[in-house]
């Protein structure tokens, strides 16, 4: 008879479905946005966010695929079907296929249910265990988060409310806005957009400080990989250390006091000399002759 087949489901750390179920939640507040009647340019800037995380979400379908023994127990017992239906890039065709992105609320209710199961005691000793891996996820969606506020809020402010006396606005359309949100976010000040508004260099003092720890946080991440931690299995050198002459009782003499301290310095001299090699030969040949 054959044996059964086994069942393997898609199984990852806390951090990562975390990760996933607060992306989702972005991707469906995106999604909320490119429905309703915003200006165009604001469109063209969601609309890229939106593509850009339906490719996370594929790179997450093919991943949970890869694991899932047999295919079939994710795509359609775990409804990896609706994962990949939410997943699908809009590229632009119809306005309102990001209606499609409803379908990630079964992403959502399966994380969701994963992460109710867990104990809080049980949560908080693996953020302790696995902190590196909390300092990734939370890092990389700190900065998109940054990234869409900013540039959003950028393009309103720039395009809406009224410059300062003698500035015209230089971010104007969704690719304005999206590049002085990259530059800004990674210190870097390319300086060929900028805002001149009061709102939008507010929002680009916010920009600042945060890609500072953005940054920050992703070279001090890099650098723990990239610095091996000290072996410990490695044995400090045996040290051998002087005997130290026991303290003489309580009312002996000084003459018993030398008398004891030297005898622990000879018995330190002989065991010395009888683990030295060729010592104990040598001085038997001399004494026969």
């Amino acid at each position: 008879m054959s044996e059964p087949a086994t069942i393997r489901r898609p199984e990852h750390g806390n951090a990562y479905n975390i990760f996933i179920l607060v992306l989702t939640i972005l991707s469906l507040a995106i999604m909320v946005l490119l429905v309703l009647p915003i200006p165009e340019n604001v469109y063209q800037v969601l609309w890229v966010y939106d593509n850009l995380i339906c490719f996370v979400f594929l790179a997450d379908f093919a991943y949970n695929m890869s694991l899932s023994r047999p295919r079939s127990e994710y795509f359609v017992h775990q409804r990896g079907w609706l994962d990949l239906l939410g997943s699908i890039p809009s590229l632009q065709i119809l306005r309102f296929t990001a209606l499609l992105r409803l379908a990630r609320l079964s992403r959502l209710a399966r994380i969701s249910r994963l992460l109710r199961g867990k104990q809080r005691k049980a949560l908080i000793e693996d953020v302790i265990q696995n902190r590196s891996q909390y300092a990734v996820f939370i890092t990389l969606f700190a900065g998109m988060l940054v990234l869409v506020v900013s540039s959003v809020l950028v393009l309103e402010f720039e395009t809406v409310t009224s410059p300062i006396a003698g500035k015209t606005p230089n971010i104007t359309t969704g690719g304005d806005a999206l590049w002085w949100a990259f530059v800004t976010i990674t210190t870097v000040g390319y300086g060929d957009y900028y805002p001149v508004t009061e709102l939008g260099r507010i929002t680009g003092i916010f920009v600042m400080f945060s890609g500072v720890g953005i940054i920050g946080a992703l070279a001090s991440i890099l650098a723990s990989v990239l610095v091996p931690d000290p072996d410990d299995d490695d044995e400090p050198a045996a040290v051998v250390t002087p005997a130290v002459p026991a303290p003489a009782p309580a009312g002996a003499s000084s003459l018993e006091t030398e008398v004891a301290a030297l005898r622990t310095e000879i018995e330190a001299l002989r065991i010395a000399l009888a683990a030295a090699p060729g010592v104990g030969a040598s001085g038997g040949a001399g004494s026969t002759g």
